[in-house]
């Protein structure tokens, strides 16, 4: 390289160091100067709730105000059991965004005083709307009128619902962010998923509202515990009448801090597993559901993808009920939930940009839209942490958007008789209620808890998938359900669906932990069956090819409520027997939002790179030689030469030629520098001395010709959770060109890789990886194809499919360069051969010239003394043997064919002819190692 030219790389190599620094500052600038705000306000607020608005509690209220006031407030609702305490972390960070935000303990929990009403629109919801009062007055709070605050709701799982009840019933509320949290609690509490009428498939994850639902006791009683605490520093309710001012020994101590109408609600379900009609008026007073047709506002629905107690389907109601009502939607399905981790700062910084667009007054921010996100956990790594991507879509299917795409994968599996045991135990397993987090650091060990108990299951499996499948929402199936006759029988059937991933080793794990209850009512006696469509849990789950999913119902499950007569029921498959598996399309990238800074210094490094590839385009131009003579051959390196000052000479004045159709062998010893060539014919090292053209263009690093080579010169890696064929496709893809160019079927037929191409790369054998690194050289069928020992921990049968391998290969018209240190195998592959010692050309030429550079030669004929008559004949021919039907012949510089002839016209039959020495021979001669 000359001097000038070596300044001038040096130069820019600096600029891109010196932008790349610039960048990082950049990036690590603060892009919203923060100014101290003022410390937090707390108080205990005073309100009027009840049916007559005449019961007097205290609410336990924070405000956290920003530096610069009159701001966009934010109320900030807690969960179930919890306190005001619980949001002080995203209270702050709210803060840092230029909010004012109130927290606030609700009735029952805290220091707040009341009895817990489970968001009833005479209790909690009163006194939401007393607290947007009581904002209206603060100075820190911006407003759009008299009495009217400039404010956004948001909460997690109950304060998520306070905020749809809020937004459905106070026209002041601007904005609303509800976080795993539900539509219906009837449905969360006492889910049914089946109905015999046809589900609805627009959305992802729609749910069956069928009423005569199965009680989720696990998760009921959890919640009723937590509801069951001792009051904080011995609070109890205050006011004048009313069941919010009763005292604690008024009511049994079993009701804790509920109200006594909750208090007999959960009391009828536990005991007796079925709710009657006050029960189910009291859920459907207190659900979402009731008011989300009144919500009109900008809503982002946040739900967990690992949540049996509200699950996706609650959010797709929320979603589907809102948008009919003419509200700006948007859904966000994020890799946690109930039995999982709640919303992690980057998601919180989601919301925080939700009300930042929709509230104004406070830094701006891009409009975060109405589209649809989902999560993809990967596998869990050592070090307990979870790859998670996102997949982003224009809208929520089915709801802004066209109806969610669905897959129909038949079942297998015939009608089963399953039985309901005595007093419904033992009872199978699915999950224990919030305890994903604990179970996933378990391993498989927390995978292995679901069990399904013989006799009590009926199970129903797909076909292997021959490619990849992202599960993203609710399946589908439809089940025939029936009493046997002569069989115990209730009328009644409880059931529970299930689906697992099962891989090829046998392994299963439970899609998202979780079950569908099923309650068929009115089952004919006579065994005449009831088909029911069941919508199966909601889950994102990607299936690898090769893996099956199975459909397991049972008959007990030991986080609901079972019957406790024993009966026998027959399940089966209807409709055609396949499961509806939605899978929502979308593009994968990151959820967060690029700050500004850095997008600037990305941009600046970027315009930068352009130029110099432009400027790198224009060298080319100028510097590319092409010699249009050669425009058709593959190869020519001409006085080769590679010089290190530490090690000496490793290729000296080499000169090789490769033409169309042939497959070169690259023969040499130990240090030969037959790597080293190939490692200068790909460009990755520079030549001292001479020159390597590739039809015709003179190589240089990165020269487009390139393109038309390739190569397997280093083992290559692959992916091993990824298949054969994907990872193919990834690299393929990292080449920047057109994914048709890359002739994936030829690649995979010429490979000898089949239906092996969509098995993850983990189960391949070492020959199967060789020849998936093969396809990979092959890919886009280059003209040249270099290899460098392609049969490196090959057994005999799978060298022999190599070589068939490469025969197909060259037979298209394309050459073959490989090295290789097996000799036999070079003579029975290749057409020519190259022989290398000590860093120099020792011999080139067809593989039968070299062999028989001797002169001996070998027929094989059916009268062999006869035969060596007639040679001897020829004049100057050197000595002849006999050896069965074989003759041995020096041909003293003679060519085979003037000794054919002499054969023939002696009337002599001639069935083979051949050097008589095999390649070693000639290869161990040439290299001067004979005598070893």
């Amino acid at each position: 390289m000359s001097s000038p030219r070596r300044k001038g790389l040096v130069l820019i190599a600096l600029s891109c160091i010196a932008l790349v620094i610039f960048g990082v500052f950049a990036w690590s600038g603060d892009e919203r100067p923060e100014a101290a705000p003022a410390a937090p306000r707390a108080a205990l607020l005073d309100v009027l709730d009840g049916p007559g608005g005449s019961e007097r509690v205290q609410i336990d209220v924070t405000l956290y105000a920003p530096a610069d006031t009159p701001a966009p407030a934010v109320l900030l609702a807690h969960g179930f059991g919890g306190s005001k305490d619980d949001t002080a972390a995203q209270a702050q960070e709210l803060v840092r965004r230029g909010f004012t935000v109130l927290t606030y303990s609700s009735r029952g929990f805290g220091r707040s005083t009341g009895r817990i009403a489970l968001n009833a629109p005479e209790y909690e919801v009163a006194d939401a709307r007393q607290l947007l009062d009581w904002l209206a007055r603060q100075p820190e709070v911006l407003r759009d009128g008299e009495g009217d605050p400039r404010v956004g709701v948001t909460g997690g799982s109950y304060g998520g619902a306070l905020s749809l009840l809020l937004a459905g019933t106070d026209p002041r509320v601007d904005a609303i962010a509800p976080v795993m949290t539900y539509n219906d609690l009837a449905q969360a509490l006492l889910p049914n998923t089946a109905t015999r009428d046809e589900l609805p498939a627009d959305t992802p994850a729609a749910g069956a509202p069928a009423d005569q639902g199965v009680f989720k006791q696990a998760w009921a009683g959890l919640l009723f515990s937590a509801g069951t605490a001792p009051r904080e520093h011995g609070r109890t309710a205050v006011g004048v009448d009313g069941p919010s001012g009763t005292r604690p020994g008024e009511q049994p101590l079993t009701c804790g801090n509920f109200t006594p109408q909750v208090c007999a609600a959960y009391t009828e379900v536990a005991q007796t597993g079925r709710a009657g009609q006050a029960t189910l008026d009291l859920l459907e007073a207190v659900s979402p559901k009731r008011v989300t047709g009144n919500i009109r506002v900008p809503t982002l629905l946040v739900q967990g993808e690992r949540d049996t107690l509200f699950g996706l389907e609650q959010a797709d109601a929320n979603a589907r009920q809102i948008a009919a009502a003419g509200g700006k939607v948007k859904v966000i399905w994020f890799a946690g939930g109930h039995d999982g981790e709640p919303p992690g700062p980057a998601l919180r910084e989601r919301i925080a940009d939700w009300f930042a667009f929709h509230l104004g007054g406070v830094p701006p921010v891009p409009d975060p839209g109405t589209g649809f996100e989902y999560d993809v956990a990967g596998q869990q790594q050592r070090n307990g942490r979870t790859p998670v991507r996102t997949v982003a879509a224009p809208a929520y299917p089915g709801v802004g958007a066209e109806r969610a795409p669905r897959f129909a994968l038949p079942l297998h599996g015939a009608a089963t008789q399953v039985v309901n045991p005595p007093g419904g135990s033992p009872a199978s397993t699915s999950s224990l209620p919030g305890a994903g987090a604990v179970l996933d650091a378990a391993g498989r060990f927390g995978q292995s808890l679901a069990r399904d108990l013989p006799g009590q299951v009926a199970v129903f499996r797909t076909d292997p998938l021959d490619s990849q499948l992202l599960v993203s929402g609710s399946p589908q199936v439809r089940l025939s359900v029936a009493s046997v006759p002569g069989q115990p029988t209730t009328g009644d059937a409880v059931l529970f669906a299930k689906l697992y991933d099962l891989g090829p080793d046998g392994q299963r794990r439970l899609l998202g932990n979780a079950v569908s209850p099923i309650h068929v009512v009115n089952l004919p006696p006579d065994g005449t069956p009831v088909e029911v469509e069941v919508a199966l849990p909601g889950v994102v789950h990607p299936l690898e090819t090769g893996h099956r999913l199975e459909l397991a119902v049972t008959t007990t499950d030991q986080a609901y409520a079972v019957p406790k007569e024993p009966a026998v029921h027959l399940v089966g498959l209807a409709g055609g027997g396949a499961i509806s598996v939605p899978s929502v399309r979308g593009t994968t990238g990151g959820a967060a939002t690029v700050p500004v800074a850095p997008l600037v210094g990305i941009g600046v490094i970027a315009a930068f790179a352009l130029l110099a590839w432009l400027l790198s385009l224009i060298l080319r131009k100028h510097t590319d030689d092409v010699d249009p003579l050669l425009a058709e051959t593959p190869l020519v390196i001409a006085g080769l030469g590679k010089s290190y000052p530490d090690r000496g000479t490793a290729v000296q004045d080499l000169s090789i030629r490769v033409e169309r159709g042939q497959i070169v062998g690259l023969l040499g010893p130990n240090g030969a520098g037959k790597t080293t060539t190939l490692r200068m014919l790909m460009g990755l090292l520079h030549p001292t001395a001479g020159q390597i053209r590739v039809f015709g263009h003179r190589l240089l690093p990165g020269a487009p010709v390139l393109s038309r080579v390739g190569s397997l010169v280093e083992s290559p890696g692959f992916l091993p959770h990824l298949s054969g064929l994907d990872n193919l496709r990834y690299y393929w893809a990292a080449t920047g060109r057109p994914m048709l160019q890359a002739r994936f079927d030829e690649v995979l037929q010429i490979a000898g890789l089949g239906t092996a191409a969509q098995r993850r790369v983990r189960t391949y054998s070492q020959g199967m990886k060789q020849r998936l690194a093969i396809a990979q050289a092959m890919l886009g069928l280059p003209e040249l194809l270099v290899l460098d020992e392609p049969t490196n921990g090959l057994g005999p049968p799978q060298i022999h499919q190599m070589r068939e391998i490469l025969r197909r290969y060259a037979a298209t018209g394309r050459s073959v360069l490989i090295s290789s240190h097996l000799l036999a195998e070079v003579e029975q592959t290749c057409t020519h051969v190259v022989v290398m010692h000590e860093g120099r050309l020792v011999a080139a030429g067809s593989v039968a010239d070299i062999v028989s550079v001797d002169g001996e030669a070998t027929f094989r004929v059916d009268e062999p003394e006869k035969a060596a008559e007639a040679l001897r004949t020829i004049e100057g021919l050197g000595v002849v043997e006999t050896d069965g039907d074989l003759v041995h012949a020096d041909l003293a510089g003679h060519s085979a064919a003037v000794a054919v002839n002499v054969l023939v016209a002696s009337g002599i039959s001639v069935h083979q002819v051949g050097p008589r020495r095999r390649l070693e021979d000639a290869f161990l001669q040439l290299v001067g190692e004979e005598a070893r």
